[in-house]
């Protein structure tokens, strides 16, 4: 369940056919580009886009994921991804997810991405300090 005391990005999205098996079930592989799509929402809500972290010199990269599978999600099923960071470091972070479907609110999926901060050249650095005033709010 998303915490009450920080902001909680949300998007929505309609489960694509390219996403879905024979089954019409999302692939497994599918939730953790949902994952990353539910970032990208969270960045531009908070007022800074992703792009804007990379133009400014730096990359979030991933060092962990970790997806709990409830409920499967269905070829054209709205679903609603929510997203919030749970854990800041001065170099890294975490983000925690929830899937859903748009309609119920039914917990299809969550988990969780852990994430390092590095430079155009790879090295470990620091969060800049108006990315890491995001964990306070």
């Amino acid at each position: 369940m998303p915490p009450t005391d920080r902001f909680i990005g949300k998007t929505q999205l309609r489960v694509r056919y390219a996403e879905v098996d024979s089954m019409r079930i999302v692939h497994h592989s599918r939730y953790i580009v949902y994952f990353e799509e539910g970032r990208s929402a969270y960045a531009r809500q908070r007022g800074k886009p992703y792009s804007q972290f990379e133009a400014d010199g730096f990359y979030l990269a991933v060092t962990e994921v970790n997806v709990r599978y409830i409920q499967p999600a269905h070829y054209e099923q709205l679903i609603t991804i929510k997203a919030w960071i749970t854990d800041m470091k001065s170099r890294g972070l975490t983000f925690a997810y929830e899937i859903l479907d748009a309609d119920t609110e039914a917990k299809l999926v969550t988990g969780f991405t852990k994430h390092i901060c590095v430079d155009q050249a790879g090295k470990v650095a620091r969060i800049p300090e108006s990315w890491r005033e995001w964990s306070a709010d």
